[in-house]
């Protein structure tokens, strides 16, 4: 009589069996059952014609763009925020890093409001920026902005770890051997970061094409011009149009497949060329 050879892991049959539940119960069906509904009730012209609508296809435009050029914002100078709070100890340290958060604690509502109000034409920065022809409150900047904001402790958060471990023996042996600190930044310390920073980056681009609180206020919502493709879903739902909605959620939902296995390629990628 064979027995069973005693699995190494107890307990990983029934582990793996409950995680594939939870997955399927909370992201599997629900995304399965908007697509079955998409496939089911709406042709392929159909489909194209909603999901490639001027307004639509304008609302793409400004979700993507903005949510990269923010991403960008957040990695450039979330890398140097990041950097301050690691390596320097000054004064009101510890309170400018627990802000760091207080967009993740922040209702999003409250955030654009804030943000609409501050921008504005009569608000504390609004008065002097709008003289200047710089007009952020309902407009496609303002959008920036609010996605900015909600996307920056992603990088900060993500980065710090990484500069905490790091030797400082490495930067100070490029430096004897003559590299000046922009070289031995360029050259020693951001390969070491390039992979978290890739994830900071992904995961404040991620963020920042679902939002919808922060930006509904400050963006104007504009049609074809500051609209975004969150609030052109919730409009399409408004009149009861679901057609309309489910097509252009499932437009949202393949760009997002597309760009995350796209970005964890990039993180491999870059993990790979750092070892």
């Amino acid at each position: 009589m064979a027995f069973k050879k005693p699995s190494p892991l107890p307990g990983f049959g029934l582990s793996l069996g409950y995680t594939v539940f939870y997955l399927s119960l909370i992201v599997l069906i629900p995304l399965g059952a908007l697509f079955f509904r998409v496939v089911t009730h709406i042709g392929f012209e159909d489909f194209w014609k909603l999901a490639t609508s001027t307004r639509a296809v304008a609302s793409y435009k400004l979700t993507f763009g903005a949510s990269f050029i923010a991403a960008v914002i957040n990695a450039i100078f979330g890398t140097l925020l990041a950097w301050v709070l690691t390596r320097y100890t000054f004064p009101g340290r510890r309170l400018l890093d627990a802000l760091v958060d207080f967009p993740f604690a922040l209702p999003t509502a409250v955030a654009g409001l804030t943000l609409a109000d501050l921008f504005s034409e009569r608000g504390w920065l609004g008065q002097f920026l709008v003289p200047m022809g710089i007009k952020v409150a309902y407009t496609s900047l303002g959008v920036i902005v609010a996605l900015t904001f909600i996307g920056m402790p992603f990088i900060v958060r993500t980065l710090q770890p990484v500069l905490e471990n790091l030797e400082r023996e490495v930067e100070e042996a490029a430096a004897t051997l003559g590299a000046g600190r922009l070289r031995t930044f360029w050259s020693v310390v951001l390969p070491t970061l390039m992979p978290a920073l890739l994830t900071g980056f992904a995961l404040s681009f991620a963020r920042a094409i679902g939002e919808y609180g922060s930006v509904v206020f400050i963006a104007g919502n504009k049609h074809s011009e500051s609209e975004i493709t969150p609030l052109l879903i919730f409009l399409r739902l408004e009149e009861y149009d679901y057609t309309g909605a489910m097509a252009i959620a499932v437009v949202m939902l393949l760009f997002s497949f597309v760009l995350l296995i796209g970005i964890n390629l990039l993180e491999r990628w870059a993990s790979r060329f750092q070892n």
